[in-house]
């Protein structure tokens, strides 16, 4: 398995249309004219994944006062992301991509190291995207712990 390629700054970002959590279709060309933060996880109730989700959650208003909307996408089913909004009280879509073709097209598919061993999955990444649809700040292999704070900082956002 070859990874994806990976996506640069000022390249145009991938339009996709995926379900979130209500079965409702999102477009990323629905934010067209506005900033948006377009995040992939693992596993949706997963330990790394809520901890990476709850601290956009609790980070939301200093990135929605950044002019920021927080899509973040996994390979789960939408009942497993419903379920893992309504634990976390999650305040943002969760979209999902069963047959990783958003994955792939942004590069947060392929091989990774997980516990010293290399296996296929995905890739941990965060993506800024501009009011023109032009990806601002791509970040791959990103940590679940801290993540946010670190990406308000490289997005010069305050707390």
């Amino acid at each position: 398995m070859t990874t994806s390629t990976r996506l640069e700054a000022g390249q145009p970002a991938p339009e996709f249309t995926l379900t979130d959590q209500d079965g409702s279709p999102v477009s990323l060309g629905d934010y067209a004219g506005d900033k948006v933060i377009v995040y992939f996880y693992p596993a949706a109730s997963t330990p790394g994944c809520t901890t990476e989700a709850c601290d956009f959650r609790d980070n939301i208003n200093s990135l929605k006062s950044a002019g920021y909307t927080v899509l973040g996408i996994s390979k789960d089913a939408a009942p497993a992301l419903k379920k893992f909004q309504t634990e976390q009280g999650l305040n943002f879509p969760l979209l999902s991509d069963p047959d990783l073709t958003v994955h792939n097209a942004y590069g947060a598919y392929g091989e990774k190291s997980l516990y010293g061993k290399t296996v296929t999955g995905t890739i941990r990444s965060t993506f800024a995207v501009d009011e023109a649809g032009a990806i601002t700040l791509p970040l791959y292999n990103v940590k679940a712990t801290g993540h946010v704070a670190s990406l308000r900082k490289k997005l010069g956002i305050d707390a």
